[in-house]
């Protein structure tokens, strides 16, 4: 298959994805247990997205400054601080760490 006929298909089962939700009775979407579990999801999911972005190098481990940045921006978290605080730290860490050679 050619990269359009997976792109396609990747679009196909998002919408498709989307219109179950629609058809879905109410009361199915107001259970605590399904709440719940959607939410964990979404949470590992994005959890995982960021360690793969920040760590991840190909088929190894890339021990950078987009790594140093996020240990500061979980820091960051851990204290508190607002959201934008919380990039700005991540910034300022990855730039730091870039001016003292690291790559």
């Amino acid at each position: 298959m050619s990269w359009w006929s997976w792109i396609l298909l990747a679009s196909a089962i998002a919408f498709m994805t989307k219109l179950v939700g629609y058809l879905l009775p109410i009361r199915w979407l107001e259970d605590e247990r399904l709440l719940r579990t959607a939410n964990a999801v979404t949470i590992g999911l994005l959890a995982a997205l960021v360690v793969m972005n920040a760590a991840g190098s190909g088929a190894g481990l890339a021990l950078d400054s987009r790594l140093g940045a996020l240990v500061a921006a979980a820091v960051a978290l851990l204290l508190r601080a607002p959201f934008l605080v919380v990039v700005l730290v991540g910034a300022a860490a990855a730039a730091g760490l870039r001016l003292l050679g690291f790559p």
